[in-house]
């Protein structure tokens, strides 16, 4: 990413990571359009960054996306970057074959198809662009999942996969493909995330990333997420699942 002549869009850009990503591209001078389904948020966000653009955006729509890519393609003809950073997580109690199949639906719809469907939509204008960015966004519950959230867990293993696949058929292109991968991060993303102590402060987390970022890494991996990132490598997957699930429980 060049961010000082970038035009990036950012799916869920008005809160957590997405907003912090945002604002820190705009700040280095980067021509930023923040998506989402909340307008008040995003208006707020774009206010207290002027320059900033924001538009709506519900990407477990597939008619919203493609109408969304139609005009943001036709009102931005220079965007070149675009970070498919929407998600949810939530938490899931299966112990008892009790399977919220609406809610497990809603989770793969925005943070599964809201990606390969914002990269199919957005990809045919990316590939028009001298040089161009599609950022994924999977998880360092990608490598080590979180039992209690099992849906968000295997869906960000799937984009994880995914991109290495998307990365290597568009090899000999202009578009590269990055794979952003937090640690848990200091957000609202879950209750009690931005109290934990042990989440990574979203501005050191931010700070990280975007110089990971401009470094031009294909997967943008913080220090703090190699330990779930690398377990497998490490030989310690098994110990490393034990920890990561050790305080936690599924739902009764």
């Amino acid at each position: 990413m060049d961010t000082a002549k970038d035009t990036v869009l950012i799916t869920g850009g008005g809160t957590g990571l997405g907003r912090g990503l945002a604002e820190a591209l705009h700040a280095k001078g980067a021509k930023v359009i923040i998506a989402g389904r909340r307008a008040e948020v995003l208006k707020e966000v774009a206010d207290a960054n002027p320059g900033m653009a924001w538009y709506t955006l519900d990407v477990a729509d597939p008619t919203d996306i493609t109408a969304f890519a139609a005009k943001i393609t036709a009102e931005h003809p220079d965007l070149n970057t675009v970070v498919s950073n929407a998600g949810i997580m939530k938490a899931e109690g299966l112990s008892k074959g009790d399977f919220d199949i609406a809610k497990m639906q809603e989770i793969v719809d925005i943070n599964w198809w809201g990606t390969v469907r914002l990269a199919s939509a957005l990809l045919p204008h990316l590939l028009t662009k001298p040089a161009a960015t599609f950022v994924t966004v999977s998880s360092g519950l990608a490598f080590v999942p979180l039992a209690f959230t099992p849906t968000y867990s295997a869906t960000k293993a799937a984009i994880h996969s995914w991109s290495q696949s998307l990365r290597h058929q568009l090899r000999d292109t202009n578009v590269k493909i990055v794979e952003w991968a937090p640690p848990g991060v200091a957000t609202d993303l879950m209750p009690g995330h931005a109290e934990d102590p042990a989440s990574m402060p979203l501005a050191d987390f931010i700070s990280e990333s975007v110089g990971l970022f401009e470094a031009g890494h294909d997967e943008v991996l913080v220090e703090r997420v190699g330990f779930l990132r690398n377990a497998e490598a490490r030989g310690d997957y098994a110990k490393t699942f034990g920890i990561v699930n050790s305080h936690h429980r599924p739902l009764d």
